[in-house]
């Protein structure tokens, strides 16, 4: 695995590096195992003060989890593989969320997906000039997960629930303002604060170097998202999007019109369950019981399919119309799992 991920304590740190560049630091299910024993080792080590995690090459802290392995083993009719990947991976993020010292994330370049779950659930997370950050799951059949739907929960108004279905990409200052991110630091600045970090332990030396937000293009639309994506279900939004002279209406539903309408509705189902839970286990908990049905029931092969294994970005989805899947699918796809339920 060194190829992939380098873990080690340096000085008061313990430092977690994705050293897979050339896949954009993409998460395999190896990765997470590393990373929940490291987190395992370290919430109880004296000698560790904090958590420092980056990505190296300059495209991407982590633009995703490992999805063509998915897609090869189900494709191959192994089902289970990807379960146990979810399974462990999502037990990995409750435990990041759960970290019991400061965790300080420093989110270059691409931060989607999976990335999301090991970057954005610490107490410092920090963005620069390149960073964007986004959680496009519906665009490849699956929902907002890694604890994703609990971040879009607790954003502002209704931006988790345009986050969700759009997968529309946040600047630094839109993921501050969506509760993402914490910090601007400008990346010129970012090797000067990780040595702090590292040789002192004193996780205030991210704030020390932080500068004020940039302006967010969110905060500027959040009266007409707040307006727009206020629906029950993804058809009540779809219909005050039809009915809006908005750009961002047209903006919206033109993005809209690439995703899984299934998954659509699934995620704007569990933004609201998310909200009125209010943890990462429940969030988590009600990920596992779409996406562990993703293969069989939903338009996950599909969407790898035409995302990155054909690549011809014309997904076969289940349901024509974006707005298609109906109430009685998206409890079917969100029913309890009993015994096969997520243990975290």
């Amino acid at each position: 695995m060194a190829e992939d991920i380098r873990i080690a304590r340096d000085g008061r740190a313990g430092r977690i590096t994705l050293t897979r560049p050339k896949s954009l630091n993409a998460l395999s299910w190896e990765m997470c195992l590393e990373i929940e024993a490291a987190l395992d080792a370290w919430a109880e080590d004296p000698e560790v003060a904090l958590l420092l995690i980056e990505g190296e090459g300059e495209k991407a802290f982590c633009a995703g989890g490992d999805i063509a392995a998915m897609y090869a083993t189900g494709k191959a009719g192994d089902l289970d593989f990807a379960r146990r990947f979810w399974a462990d991976e999502y037990r990995m993020n409750a435990k990041m969320f759960n970290f019991p010292k400061p965790v300080a994330s420093f989110l270059h370049g691409f931060t989607m997906g999976g990335g999301v779950g090991i970057g954005c659930h610490g107490s410092h997370r920090v963005v620069c000039e390149s960073s964007r950050i986004a959680m496009p799951e519906s665009g490849i059949g699956l929902i907002p997960d890694v604890g994703g739907t609990l971040l879009l929960a607790r954003a502002p108004g209704r931006i988790g629930e345009y986050l969700g279905v759009t997968a529309a990409r946040m600047a630094a200052g839109d993921a501050i303002h969506a509760g993402f991110a914490d910090y601007f630091v400008p990346a010129a600045a970012w090797e000067g604060v990780k040595a702090k970090l590292c040789a002192t332990g004193d996780w205030e030396a991210v704030d020390r170097a932080a500068l004020p937000a940039p302006e967010s293009a969110l905060a500027d639309e959040q009266a007409v998202i707040d307006r727009l994506f206020a629906g029950d279900t993804l058809r009540d939004i779809v219909n005050a999007l039809r009915g809006s002279e908005a750009e961002l209406a047209a903006r919206a539903l033109e993005a809209m019109g690439r995703n899984s309408p299934l998954s659509m509705a699934c995620t704007v189902e569990l933004i609201h369950r998310a909200r009125g839970r209010d943890t990462i286990e429940g969030a988590l908990e009600l990920e596992y019981r779409f996406t562990s049905r993703a293969m069989e029931r939903g338009d996950f092969l599909e969407g790898v399919r035409a995302a990155i294994i054909d690549k011809d970005r014309t997904p076969g989805w289940r349901h024509d119309a974006i707005d298609g899947a109906g109430p009685a699918e998206v409890a079917g796809m969100l029913m309890p799992l009993g015994m096969e339920g997520l243990r975290l």
